[in-house]
């Protein structure tokens, strides 16, 4: 299934891409696709409405596609997964996972306008898949586990500002927790519709320009290894998303390229799971909690 929300965000609408390309309204059988539809068996419940031919059609029009999984409780992030951007970056391959958080408030939808933080030189792009989790994990006994407990897979786009998160901080949450640095979707692709989450191509264009070409299968800790390890040191949650690393091609590793600023157009997807495209804009100077100073 190919699960998605559409609406104004706060208000967006649960819904789902059927084969023949309809769009079907979810809003009668589940409230929203959050960690509460994970743990009360909504997947389940679609499943079993699809089977009556019930679900009325959705006529969205142009309407905006909101991030495909509401009010994640937390964004995990897998740095230096891809020997490939490892080596551009100077970095060490790492012999365990590299973790850290991003403020789950940064996910808005695939298409949705993208903040260049104020002061910033250095607003970096990447490529990710995702893991939605659908059951609680904790203590795992194997990696062999972890396919029970993801619901789905989506694009992700970990965008990264590299002076905030590599000159300001020892740890990397400053540049990557801005407002607007993670859009996520077009859809959450269930696990059984997406198939083997080691066998996807992506890749990313700046401008045009193609920047990533990657596969998932050069990931050093792979999708069930980094879901198991996890769960050793934290509760994964129903509707937690795990961004589980960027192949090579972002700025950072490429000599003499620009970073995004505003005016750029960043276009990105993954095989079978959808594209993106955002437009960068400048943060509104003389904003402060939403509102013109």
């Amino acid at each position: 299934m190919k699960l998605l929300r559409i609406g104004p965000p706060g208000a967006e609408r649960p819904a789902l891409l059927a084969h023949d390309g309809r769009l079907l309204d979810l809003s009668g059988l589940v409230e929203d696709i959050d960690g509460n539809f994970f743990s009360s068996n909504g997947l389940e419940r679609i499943r079993a409405a699809l089977g009556t031919g019930v679900l009325p059609a959705l006529e969205a029009g142009q309407a905006r596609v909101g991030a495909p999984v509401a009010r994640p409780g937390k964004v995990v992030c897998v740095g230096l997964n891809y020997r490939d951007h490892a080596r551009e970056t100077g970095a060490t391959i790492p012999v365990r996972p590299v973790v850290f958080l991003k403020d789950s408030s940064t996910v808005v939808g695939p298409y949705d306008h993208v903040r260049v933080p104020r002061g910033s030189v250095k607003t970096d792009w990447e490529v990710e898949l995702a893991v939605v989790i659908g059951t609680r994990a904790r203590y795992l006994d194997s990696p062999e586990d972890a396919a029970a407990v993801i619901a789905g897979f989506a694009v992700s786009h970990d965008v990264s500002e590299r002076e905030f998160q590599l000159e300001y901080s020892a740890q990397w949450d400053l540049g990557k927790s801005c407002e607007t640095f993670n859009p996520l979707g077009p859809w959450l692709v269930t696990a059984d519709e997406a198939g083997d989450p080691q066998s996807l191509a992506m890749h990313l264009s700046v401008n045009g320009v193609r920047r990533q070409d990657g596969h998932t299968k050069d990931m050093i800790f792979d999708v069930n290894h980094l879901v198991w390890y996890l769960s050793q040191y934290m509760v994964l949650e129903p509707g937690d998303l795990i961004n589980t690393g960027t192949p090579a091609g972002v700025a950072l590793g490429l000599p003499d390229t620009p970073y995004l600023k505003a005016g750029d157009v960043v276009e990105l997807g993954i095989d079978g799971l959808g594209v993106q495209r955002q437009v960068f804009v400048a943060a509104p100077l003389g904003e402060r909690n939403g509102k013109k100073s």
